[in-house]
């Protein structure tokens, strides 16, 4: 990458304020992944733009996500700089190991270290976040350690060799991973979190309960609601003392006690701050030609801690910079990590323990596991799980799209840990998280699909073919089509299906409405058909006859589940469970009279047409789903899958009560 390509340094700041020049650069302070993230995308987008990047360190850029598996010894450089370089092209200039020491916003300025200035069109400060370092006596002393650059990294591998007792202040993702890596020489390892459980601020009490049992089980020390006294020695460290008296010995401290928005040349240069550099939805801080993304950015009163929102920040101010119309309405915090080995997932508000929200647990005796979704207002905000979760596609999903909880998905989730078979039911399908399932009938993603997409499968028939979404019962062929951006096309078989679904719904309409079929009015008749209802023969072959479809309908109902099961096409086969429906609900006309009977009798009679109800609307949505809003599609079909299953729960029993009271009596 050329060093001094670019526009050129000044001197000294110019006197009269300086008009807004063409040749002026855009300049970011902050070669970190926002800021190189930026950059890149601001090049992808304009491959003459001139940029400026300012950088502290030294090095090259790179991942600090990766810092940890370096300290453990799990990669080296490359895997902590790959992806990480800034555009290597004559229009980008990079100044490494050179800081900003001051904005001249009337002249639109900054001062670096070496003294020289710099113009700017517009300035964008990605200058992160710093370790906050607590006010405790004798932190000042050798063998005191950071844990935030590369520079903090390599001194604590040179000291993991002579260190044999560390303490680590801080029991986040941060402080973990340090004392993980730590134990690599058989170092013993202190932990100390002054919150009631570690990863207080992605887990709740029990996540960070099992959290810590896992760490214990590895040999690591651990102390939570502990606050450190002092740090102990004479100029290098021998101890820790906490405030309740207690004296850990150790040689080495890392402090790992959060970060602290980087916002000095903000606040030198009079710009707006709270926590950090106060931003609008367009990444403005309060001087219009001045951005910030990233730590040091405050969006309606929050500071992310993660990369993520950084760079969705960074997205929104390259589309700004260059005249787009990009707004930034916030992000939901996610964290998918393996922490010390072990799988955590946490996703938006984590914390049910407030008076306006509610959390449902589930708590899985055989792996140990623990998942909990977050309510406000009946609707789900967030949720976490600590250990191998095969859900979280469908948590994610429930998140960003805020989907209400029904008590039925309560109570699954309590017992299984699922909500649902299919819970990406609302929002554009494209928004969907990558692990949310699209095809459940093959497990497939929306992150394989979007993929397949990306590769030049525009089509349904391309998609199927690449990936066999669709190819088994077809009803995610509308969410195919929406997100290879095709025309919809109906489900095979569409006018069938289309017109068995309105005669189940006129069956099941024409049993509730009519009043019951009358008795025969004289014995002169040649044909009494109230024989059906009222002779016991008659009334067990008809009653076994539906007892039978019934059963059929069930197990005609098993070609989606069970993969192995490939006789015919699963369109015909939905053909036949919908006509055995119909047929079903006529023998009933011929078991009862069209009559609803009392107590156990109209129960069952009442299941009975709600089931075909049911099913009628939802093969109806499937038949004309290439016909209406996929907004509507999606979370009709779901609540009509629903509760076909709900009311299909009570009918064995049911029926074995009517079979038993029939032939008891």
């Amino acid at each position: 990458m050329p060093v001094e390509p670019g526009p050129p340094l000044l001197a000294s700041p110019p006197s009269p304020p300086m008009p807004r020049s063409p040749d002026a650069p855009v300049v970011i302070v902050g070669a970190g992944p926002v800021g190189v993230h930026l950059a890149r995308e601001l090049r992808r987008r304009d491959p003459r733009l001139s940029i400026v990047v300012y950088g502290r360190e030294s090095t090259p850029p790179y991942n600090r996500i990766r810092l940890s598996p370096l300290l453990a010894g799990d990669t080296d450089w490359a895997g902590v700089s790959a992806d990480a370089a800034l555009p290597d092209d004559p229009w980008t200039q990079a100044h490494l190991g050179v800081g900003v020491l001051r904005i001249d916003r009337e002249a639109r300025c900054v001062m670096d270290s070496l003294g020289r200035w710099q113009p700017y069109a517009t300035l964008v400060l990605a200058t992160g976040s710093r370790p906050r370092v607590p006010d405790v006596p004798g932190i000042g002393q050798a063998h005191v350690y950071l844990f935030r650059s590369l520079a903090d990294t390599e001194r604590l591998m040179a000291r993991r060799v002579a260190a044999r007792r560390v303490v680590v202040l801080g029991g986040g993702l941060l402080g973990l991973e340090a004392a993980r890596a730590m134990q690599r020489m058989h170092t013993e390892v202190c932990v100390i979190e002054h919150g009631p459980h570690l990863m207080a601020a992605q887990l709740d009490a029990e996540g960070g309960r099992l959290l810590a049992a896992h760490a214990r089980r590895l040999g690591l020390q651990v102390h939570t609601e502990a606050r450190v006294k002092a740090i102990n020695g004479h100029g290098a460290v021998t101890g820790v003392t906490l405030r309740d008296g207690q004296h850990l010995p150790c040689d080495t401290v890392i402090v790992a006690a959060g970060i602290v928005p980087e916002t000095d040349l903000a606040l030198q240069a009079g710009l707006a701050c709270g926590r950090g550099i106060r931003v609008d939805d367009r990444m403005h801080t309060s001087d219009v030609h001045i951005l910030a993304v990233g730590e040091c950015a405050e969006h309606r009163g929050r500071v992310y801690g993660l990369l993520a929102p950084g760079l969705e920040q960074a997205g929104v101010a390259a589309a700004v910079l260059l005249g787009g119309d990009a707004h930034y309405a916030g992000s939901v915090a996610v964290a998918r990590l393996k922490v010390m080995g072990l799988p955590v997932f946490s996703l938006g508000e984590v914390q049910a323990d407030t008076p306006d929200h509610c959390g449902v647990q589930h708590d899985d005796p055989t792996t140990g596991g623990h998942r909990q979704l977050v309510l406000h207002q009946g609707r789900v905000v967030g949720a976490l799980a600590v250990g191998p979760c095969d859900a979280i596609g469908q948590l994610q999903a429930l998140v960003l799209t805020r989907q209400r909880l029904w008590p039925w998905q309560t109570w699954r989730f309590q017992h299984s840990g699922l909500p649902g078979p299919d819970t990406a039911s609302a929002g554009p399908v494209a928004d969907w998280p990558a692990d949310a399932i699209v095809c459940n009938c093959n497990g497939i993603s929306r992150g394989v699909l979007g993929a397949a997409v990306d590769s030049g499968c525009r089509s349904v028939t391309a998609l199927s073919a690449c990936t066999r979404a669709g190819t088994v019962c077809g009803s995610c062929r509308p969410l195919l089509a929406e997100l290879a951006g095709a025309t919809p096309q109906p489900v095979p078989a569409a006018p069938a299906l289309a017109a068995l679904a309105m005669a189940a719904a006129g069956v099941a309409t024409l049993t509730v409405v009519l009043p019951g079929l009358a008795y025969a009015p004289t014995a002169q008749l040649p044909w009494h058909w109230d024989t059906l209802w009222r002779d016991p023969w008659a009334k067990q072959l008809t009653g076994f006859t539906l007892l039978g479809l019934s059963t059929a309908a069930v197990a005609l109902g098993l070609r989606k589940r069970v993969a192995r099961i490939t006789l015919g096409g699963f369109d015909l086969w939905r053909l036949v469970h919908v006509a055995v429906g119909v047929l079903a609900l006529v023998v009933l006309w011929a078991h009862t009279g069209v009559r609803a009977g009392h107590h156990l009798n109209a129960a069952l009679n009442a299941l009975f047409v709600g089931l075909i109800a049911v099913g009628a609307i939802s093969a109806g949505v499937i038949a004309f789903a290439d016909r209406l809003p996929a907004s509507f599609v999606r979370p009709w079909r779901a609540r009509a899958l629903w509760l076909h299953i709900l009311l299909f729960w009570p009918l064995p029993a049911l029926l074995g009560l009517h079979v038993f009271k029939t032939y008891w009596y």
